[in-house]
């Protein structure tokens, strides 16, 4: 590429990130393939990224082998940076030694993205996909440490008062792997429900007390299942011969596979999805140490309606000297590349599933990548960043813009019927006296001349009455397809219009032939 182009491919890249380049660097740098390594978590994110700087000629390999493996790998100088959920140094309930820093190059932890751990499932009711499941913190625990196994358990039931749901197996299914993401969970687990996990770390091997964060799930046979990744995890639950698993993996995965998340009781005693304004609204009481790691006590137990208590933040682990195979030319594109998602990238990733930065978090993140060697000669001019959280006065506007959650999602006898995650549409809830969005949107209110009967034990239909068909108490609503009776989406419409234009070449050529015939016969030029 000759300096010229360079100096263009720069300029563009600058002007996408909020960053001024100085002329002098553009001439004089241009960018190596790097390599980074470690969370699952962040990969649909981080994999977004790297493609759309392709462009600039910039080449970012990332391996999603989980924040466990991508620590090391940054430990021992085979990757370029490392990306993770937790930090080092924290003692792993699974195993006896600490997961200790590098003590062969420097590094610097830098957030990069937010986002809420969600619970992705498989469920149906009737032949139809559950889309609405709601369930507290103590059912999500007593699900993963074997407590509850089948999905009509009492507890479930009092979460969604309008489900029916079916006598069906649980199927838990774990990360295998080293994790973030199982240590995101069992964090949270060991900080608000310590009795309940201590008994179940200490019934399969786990001596340490009290039992913490682990990024090792104990997979115990006819228990979970095991899988690695969340690709593994989350491709385990959307097979139909699954049906009654459930998973713990980044929101990404479940709009990407397009099914449904657990909406998750908070301290508000609302049921909140993990998007991104519930996120933010929940990030905004993490405490923000001064290496940048995070302590998610206060988000766990933050009181506002709209917050979802399972938020935290992922890091970059970056480099800070030339040892370990690092070099200045690495880091300029590593520097670069950074630049990119700190201000670019974050307004992608609501798309994504995830929550942008905040404005402090960009401002401290710039500071992180000015210690990489070799990092762009750039003026990073944060005004020009498109991040939806940014305000003039650093409140972050997707907290403060997030809406309510509706009278439906608050525990009690309602339930919302609305969708979750990648499965928006509703579920047809069953009968009782409903409040605002108890019913699926078009959806005819049941009555007794048209009613259906389900199986209590496994929540299929077996009966539906006609005029004289059942009596009314037998009745429970079971969901249905979202295609409304009596309604012109756009499909039809569409076909409608196709039939109409083929009958108009089928039959237009003719007539037209014949016009044109009698018009030549009877009046042409002589």
């Amino acid at each position: 590429m000759s300096c010229r182009a360079r100096l263009a491919v720069v300029a563009v890249l600058a002007a996408l990130a909020g960053v001024v380049v100085a002329p002098g660097a553009a001439l004089a740098a241009s960018y190596v393939p790097i390599n980074g390594a470690g969370s699952t978590w962040s990969e649909p994110a981080v994999t977004a990224w790297a493609g759309n700087v392709a462009q600039f000629n910039m080449q970012v390999g990332y391996s999603g082998t989980g924040s466990t493996d991508g620590r090391k790998q940054f430990a021992n100088g085979k990757v370029e940076f490392g990306i993770s959920e937790i930090p080092y140094g924290l003692p792993d309930s699974a195993t006896r030694d600490v997961d200790s820093p590098p003590t062969g190059r420097g590094y610097a932890y830098m957030p990069i993205v937010a986002g809420g751990t969600a619970f992705m499932y498989n469920l149906t009711i009737g032949g139809q996909r559950v889309t609405n499941l709601r369930l507290s913190g103590d059912t999500i625990v007593k699900i993963f440490t074997n407590k509850i196994t089948y999905w009509d358990d009492p507890a479930i039931k009092a979460d969604n008062p309008k489900l029916a749901l079916p006598k069906r197996k649980i199927i838990p299914v774990v990360r295998s792997d080293g994790s973030g993401t199982t240590a995101q969970f069992t964090l949270w687990m060991s900080k608000r429900y310590q009795a309940q996990w201590a008994e179940f770390c200490r019934a399969n091997g786990r001596t340490q007390s009290p039992c913490g964060l682990t990024s090792y799930f104990p997979v115990i046979s006819g228990k979970n299942v095991g899988q690695s990744g969340s690709t593994g995890v989350a491709g385990y639950v959307v097979q139909p011969q699954y049906e009654g698993a459930i998973t713990y993996v980044e929101y990404a995965y479940a709009i990407g596979n397009n099914f449904p998340v657990v909406k998750l009781l908070n301290e508000a005693k609302y049921y909140v999805e993990p998007t991104a304004n519930s996120v933010a609204v929940a990030m905004t009481q993490a405490r923000i140490n001064a290496d940048l790691t995070q302590n998610l006590d206060a988000v766990y137990t933050h009181t506002d309606p709209r917050a979802y208590p399972l938020s935290s933040y992922s890091y970059m682990i970056l480099p800070t000297d030339e040892r370990m195979g690092m070099n200045t030319a690495k880091g300029y594109t590593l520097a670069s590349f950074a630049y990119y998602f700190l201000c670019k990238g974050q307004s992608q990733v609501v798309t994504l599933g995830y929550s942008p930065l905040p404005k402090n978090l960009v401002e401290e993140g710039v500071k992180q990548v000015k210690r990489v060697p070799g990092n762009a000669d750039a003026a990073f001019d944060i005004s020009k960043c498109a991040n939806p959280t940014f305000s003039s006065d650093g409140t972050n506007l997707l907290a403060v813009n997030a809406q309510r959650p509706p009278d439906c999602d608050k525990q009690g006898p309602d339930q919302c019927a609305t969708g979750t995650g990648g499965a928006p549409a509703s579920t047809r809830l069953s009968g009782g006296g409903g409040g605002t969005g108890s019913q699926s949107p078009g959806a005819a209110a049941p009555s007794a001349s048209a009613s259906v009967i389900v199986d209590p034990d496994t929540g299929e239909t077996i009966a539906a009455g006609g005029a004289g068909g059942g009596s009314g108490s037998d009745v429970a609503g079971v969901p249905v397809s979202l295609d409304r009776a009596g309604s012109w989406d756009l499909r039809r419409v569409l076909m409608v219009v196709a039939g109409v234009l083929l009958l108009a070449l089928i039959v237009g050529p003719p007539l037209l032939a014949r016009s044109l015939g009698r018009t030549g016969s009877g009046g042409g030029d002589r």
